[in-house]
């Protein structure tokens, strides 16, 4: 279903909680991230679930045509940082924040399925920014 975007700036500087093998919601919380994402697609390349009112450790990233999912993620290697502008549904405008270019992320799939996986670029970046988003960051 898709979620109204939370602007509530104190609700979304909440950390997030994680997400157990054992919660009963994960694949509606997750057809709700896909379908809020697909109803932003003209301006919206990522989401966090407190995004959508839900204080919960889960992302969606657009990856070129595929849109990936994942729940608790954890950035553990960093590098090659650099300094950008971001936007943010949440928020108005663009605000400067480093970012790096190549990541690695431990993370849940929907299935609970634990991936360790590089990213680099403009898809580390998202990541970066919608990991932010579940320790309460906003930019």
């Amino acid at each position: 279903m898709v979620k109204p975007i939370n602007h509530n700036i104190m609700s979304l500087r909440r950390k997030a909680s994680p997400i157990k093998k054992t919660d009963k919601d994960v694949a509606e919380l997750v057809q709700d991230l896909r379908d809020t994402l697909k109803a932003h697609h003209e301006e919206c390349v990522g989401m966090a679930a407190n995004m959508i009112g839900q204080n919960r450790a889960a992302i969606i990233v657009s990856v070129g045509p595929f849109d990936m999912v994942m729940l608790n993620p954890e950035i553990i290697e960093a590098s090659e940082p650099y300094e950008t502008e971001e936007g943010c549904l949440s928020l108005n405008g663009l605000r400067s924040t480093t970012r790096y270019h190549k990541i690695t992320v431990r993370f849940d799939t929907p299935d609970f399925q634990e991936q360790i996986q590089e990213f680099t670029d403009w898809t580390a970046q998202i990541i970066q920014h919608e990991c932010d988003h579940l320790k309460g960051v906003i930019i």
